[in-house]
C-alpha cells in the first residue's frame, strides 16, 4: 500500500533539524525501499522548513508509524505532529521529480 505522511515541525526546534540532519538522511537511505520520496516543506524556498512529506510503501499504517517513530528527527523531538494518509496514485508510470 502507498501512504503519504505529512509532518509538522515544532517551530522552536530548528536546531534539532540542523544537528540531526546527517542521521536523518542516513536513516532515510537505510529505508529507501519503504520511503520512496521524502523532503521538507516550506512556505517559500528561502524560508526554513516547517515540516516534511514522505511517500511510503508499506503493508499497513502500523508499519508506517514504526518507520516514523524510529527516525532521528522524531526521536529527538523535531516533529510536533504527523498524519498518515492512504494514497491512490493517479498514474501507473513512475514520475521523476
Amino acid at each position: 500500500m502507498l501512504f503519504v505522511v505529512l509532518f509538522n515541525d515544532r517551530p522552536e526546534a530548528f536546531a534539532i533539524r540542523e544537528r540531526e540532519m546527517a542521521a536523518h538522511l542516513a536513516y532515510l537511505k537505510q529505508h529507501e525501499q519503504s520511503v520512496k520520496v521524502a523532503g521538507s516543506l516550506r512556505e517559500s524556498p528561502e524560508y526554513k522548513p516547517m515540516g516534511a512529506c514522505w511517500i511510503v510503501e508499506a503493508a499497513d499504517k502500523s508499519a508506517v508509524k514504526a518507520l516514523i517513530e524510529a527516525d532521528p528527527f522524531h526521536e529527538m523531538g523535531l516533529r510536533a505532529s504527523y498524519r498518515i494518509l492512504h494514497w491512490s496514485k493517479a498514474f501507473d508510470e513512475p514520475a521523476t521529480v
